[in-house]
């Protein structure tokens, strides 16, 4: 295990044993000797991708909460409906045939991801947003603990993505529920990678039925340095004043106004035009 956390009480800690979260953005802590990763398959895009069934959540990796950083992080009952964008990272070598917070060896070469608060096991489907390629995985561990990074990839369904060498991606996370109505419209083979620019991205800052309201948002945040701020007219059904900052060109920019607005206290959301 690559990190100690505090639960809630005894009792969790004793029935969470063996499933403490790790943090990836350092190596594992010093450990018995063990064996490089074994060389990858000859053809890694072949690998499938996780196939959605229908599984009971784990022993283990499953308290009500746990601690890391002195945030405290609660399980979600389902994972039925969830839906997000944000950072997805990877995590390799390092870290394979470690136990993963399910209690099984994590294989980097296998379909699988980490997710902080998903029930494990889960299945999700993810979209590089940047280029649309497609993949369908396993969620059996915690993590990542970085700030702004919502799920984190084994090197497999990182490399189907192609965000290997950049190390991140703007990513959409979609639960698949076996069985679901969902599932049987999509179906669960990988999209095809588009074929169309990719959407620009923007934080949301916040959305107000006054117009007013929206404007003096804009304003506290020109003041304070941030740039690109936008408030769009109400559009379709919902008639919302939407505080925009925008667009973001990439995740190191993302992850500088992500910060400064959390300085400010405002609660974002990343959204397409």
């Amino acid at each position: 295990m690559r990190l100690t956390v505090v639960l809630a009480t005894s009792v969790l800690l004793l029935c969470a044993c063996g499933a403490t979260p790790r943090r990836r953005s350092a190596p594992p802590p010093p450990g018995p000797e063990r064996s490089a990763p074994p060389r990858p398959p000859a053809n890694l895009d072949a690998i499938p991708d996780a196939v959605p069934r229908i599984e009971p959540h784990s022993s283990r990796g499953n308290p009500v909460s746990y601690e890391v950083f002195g945030h405290r992080y609660f399980i979600m009952a389902t994972a039925e409906g969830y839906k997000d964008r944000g950072v997805a990272s990877w995590y390799g070598p390092d870290f394979h045939a470690r136990a993963t917070s399910s209690g099984e060896p994590y294989d980097m070469y296998a379909m699988t991801a980490a997710h902080k608060t998903l029930p494990i096991p889960a299945y999700a489907r993810v979209t590089n947003l940047g280029n649309g390629r497609s993949v369908v995985v396993r969620i059996n561990d915690r993590g990542p603990f970085v700030d702004n990074r919502i799920i984190d990839l084994s090197y497999t369904a990182a490399h189907k993505l192609g965000m290997t060498q950049a190390g991140t991606a703007f990513v959409e996370v979609e639960v698949i529920t076996p069985g679901s109505v969902t599932e049987a419209a999509r179906g669960i083979a990988p999209a095809a990678p588009a074929t169309l620019a990719p959407p620009r991205l923007y934080l949301q800052a916040g959305a107000f039925g006054v117009a007013g309201n929206a404007s003096q948002l804009a304003d506290r945040l020109r003041r304070a340095g941030i740039g690109n701020v936008l408030v769009r007219e109400p559009d379709g059904a919902a008639a919302l004043y939407r505080v925009r900052v925008g667009p973001i060109p990439d995740v190191a920019s993302f992850d500088i106004l992500a910060a400064q607005l959390t300085r400010l206290r405002i609660e974002t959301l990343l959204v397409t035009e």
